[in-house]
C-alpha cells in the first residue's frame, strides 16, 4: 500500500530526463497524453499494484489519471501487446513513468512463472518462500502479489496452486493473517538432532503441525521413521509431514545413481523409458531432491505404515523441474519454493511509450503498431 513516503521519494528515484520534461512542460504548457505499456515476452497480466500506486499519486495531486487494460487480472497476454493504457495530463504522467515501470514488468512474468508451476504439478499445493531471494522488502510484497495471480490463474484450471507464503507481511495476497513455516535447519543444528528438534517445537507449539527436516545429518529415512514412530497419534491425524531439502552435493539416504533408476523403474517406468535431456535426467535421477528420492521416501513411509504422512519438497524448484517431476507423476504433497521469480531479468522490462497527444495519434518509427490498439 502506497504511502506518503512513497509519494515524497518520486523525485530522487525517477529518471532525471522525465524530470527535466516536466519543468518544459511547465514553462512551455501541458497536454493529455496517452501511455501504451508492453513488455517483449509473453506473461499474466498482474498490474494491481502499479494501478493502485498510480491512483495514488493521482488522489495526492487532486488530477484525473484514466488506467485501462485490454486484460483482466490472471489473463495471459503476448510479447509486445499493450497491457495497459495510462491517460492524462502528460506534466503529471511524465515523472511517473520509472516507478510505474518497475511495478508491472516483474509481476507479470513472475505470476507466469507460478501459473506454470502449478499447470505441470496440479495435484500439488505450493507455498511461496522467495522473501530471503528478493531484493527487499516492495519486490518480496510484489512477487508474492504475482505468485497469488498466477495461482488463480492455475485453479482456474483445476490445480492446486498456492496455500500461502513464508512471511507474514504478504500473506494478505493468500487470505491469510500469517506466513507459513515450521522450523528451519539452524534448529536442527541448535537441537543436536532431527528428532530433539521435534521434540522441541512440539513442546512450543503443541497445536501446530510438525514438519520433519530430516536432510541435516544425512538421514533422510531414519530420522524420518524415527519421528514418526515417537508420535503415532499425530501421525493418525495427519499432523506431521515431511520436508525433503537434500541438497545437490549428495543422493538421499540409500541411494545413488543407479538405485535411483531402479526406483523410477519399480514407480515410474514411463518417466524413463523414452529419450530425456541432461537436465531432466538431473532432476529424475540426480543427487539432492528428484524425482526418485521422493518416491523413494514415500514408499519407506508407507512400508512403515506412515502413509498419511506427507511430502513436502524444496530445493530450487523451477519451471524445468516442476515439469520433470510431473513426467514421473511425483508423490509431493507440498513445495515450497521462491523459484517463480523471473530467472532471466531482462525479460521483466516493461516499456511505455506515448502514443496520443491530445487528439493526435503519433509515437516513434517501429512502434506504429501500437497505434492500432487504441480508439
Amino acid at each position: 500500500m502506497a504511502n506518503k513516503d512513497d509519494y515524497e521519494k518520486i523525485n530522487s528515484n525517477t529518471d532525471n530526463y522525465f524530470l527535466k520534461t516536466k519543468k518544459i512542460l511547465n514553462k512551455f504548457g501541458d497536454t493529455n497524453v496517452t501511455y501504451a505499456v508492453f513488455l517483449r515476452r509473453p506473461g499474466i497480466l498482474a498490474i494491481k499494484m502499479a494501478v493502485d500506486w498510480i491512483k495514488f499519486v493521482a488522489a495526492k495531486r487532486k488530477i484525473k489519471i484514466s488506467v485501462k487494460s485490454p486484460y483482466k487480472e490472471g489473463d495471459w497476454f503476448g510479447a509486445g501487446e499493450p497491457i495497459i493504457f495510462i491517460s492524462g495530463s502528460m506534466k503529471h504522467l511524465v515523472d511517473l513513468e520509472t516507478i510505474f515501470l518497475q511495478k508491472i514488468g516483474p509481476s507479470c512474468i513472475a505470476a507466469a512463472n507460478a501459473y506454470q508451476m502449478c499447470f505441470d504439478l496440479p495435484k500439488t499445493f505450493f507455498i511461496a518462500m522467495e522473501a530471503r531471494h528478493c531484493a527487499g522488502i516492495d519486490m518480496s510484497d510484489m512477487m508474492s502479489y504475482a505468485a497469488s495471480v498466477g495461482s488463480k490463474a492455475a485453479k482456474k484450471k483445476k490445480a492446486k496452486g498456492f496455500l500461502g507464503t513464508s512471511v507474514s507481511s504478504s500473506a494478505k495476497f493468500f487470505n491469510l493473517n500469517k506466513g507459513i513455516g515450521t522450523m528451519p535447519h539452524a534448529l536442527i543444528g541448535y537441537a543436536g538432532s532431527t528428532l530433539e528438534s521435534v521434540r522441541m517445537f512440539h513442546a512450543t507449539f503443541p497445536k501446530e503441525d510438525i514438519v520433519i527436516l530430516p536432510d541435516y545429518f544425512g538421514k533422510e529415512i531414519t530420522d524420518s521413521i524415527l519421528v514418526c514412530n515417537e508420535y503415532p497419534s499425530l501421525v493418525k491425524k495427519g499432523k506431521i509431514m515431511v520436508r525433503l531439502d537434500t541438497p545437490s552435493g549428495r543422493y538421499v539416504e540409500g541411494l545413488d545413481l543407479a538405485k535411483s533408476y531402479n526406483v523410477l523403474e519399480k514407480f515410474a517406468p514411463e518417466s524413463i523409458s523414452e529419450y530425456r535431456s541432461e537436465e531432466e535426467l538431473k532432476y529424475l535421477v540426480g543427487p539432492g531432491v528428484s524425482a526418485a528420492s521422493i518416491w523413494f521416501l514415500r514408499s519407506k513411509l508407507n512400508e512403515e505404515g506412515f502413509d498419511k504422512v506427507k511430502i513436502i519438497a524444496s530445493s530450487g524448484f523451477t519451471n524445468n523441474k516442476c515439469k520433470a517431476m510431473s513426467l514421473a507423476n511425483t508423490p509431493i504433497d507440498i513445495i515450497g519454493s521462491g523459484s517463480f521469480l523471473p530467472e532471466k531479468w531482462s525479460e521483466t522490462y516493461a516499456t511505455a511509450d506515448i502514443i496520443k497527444y491530445g487528439s493526435q495519434k503519433r509515437v516513434k518509427v517501429s512502434r506504429e503498431y501500437l497505434l492500432k490498439k487504441i480508439k
